[in-house]
């Protein structure tokens, strides 16, 4: 459809945007719990109202990283050994934009009904998306800094044919 000439990380723009993106997100998510559990502990109304809104914006911000990173993705040209790491971090990507906006529904319903309290449940559920959050950094991670993905070394083996 387009043909835009791309540099030698295989991109028609200087860097990868979508780690750019998606740390703002991280950022969003983990700054949102922390303010949940100080907020919780302290009964700070105001941690609450701080961690709703971060979640809120990260929730929108989510999909604005999928879409780059899925531009990207395309972009790699990704070798084999790569690819299970890359779908596997494709699949809870869009996983965790539906658990995000999902969360941040409850907390928004959290937020009406209550606003000087969340209930212990919330707070066990935000602890999960921690974990699968921090789980998909590491894949991320994995896919920069083992396979190399938009690396320029990696993406002109890739174009030699060296990898496979």
């Amino acid at each position: 459809m387009f043909n835009l000439p791309l540099n030698s990380s295989n991109l028609p723009y200087p860097d990868p945007l979508h780690p750019i993106i998606v740390h703002f997100v991280i950022a969003m998510v983990f700054f949102s719990f922390f303010c949940d559990v100080v907020g919780y502990f302290t009964h700070n109304v105001r941690m609450f109202e701080v961690s709703f809104w971060n979640l809120f914006v990260a929730s929108v911000s989510v999909f604005m990283a999928i879409i780059v990173g899925q531009f990207e993705a395309g972009l790699a040209q990704p070798y084999e050994a790569v690819k299970p790491v890359l779908n596997l971090h494709t699949i809870i990507g869009w996983s965790l934009a539906g658990i995000v906006v999902a969360i941040t529904a409850w907390r928004f319903v959290i937020r009406i009904r209550n606003v000087k309290k969340i209930p212990t449940a919330y707070l066990g559920v935000a602890t999960a998306l921690i974990f699968l959050v921090t789980y998909q950094v590491y894949l991320g991670t994995r896919l920069v800094w083992v396979y190399g993905l938009h690396i320029e070394p990696v993406v002109q083996a890739g174009k030699q044919g060296i990898l496979q």
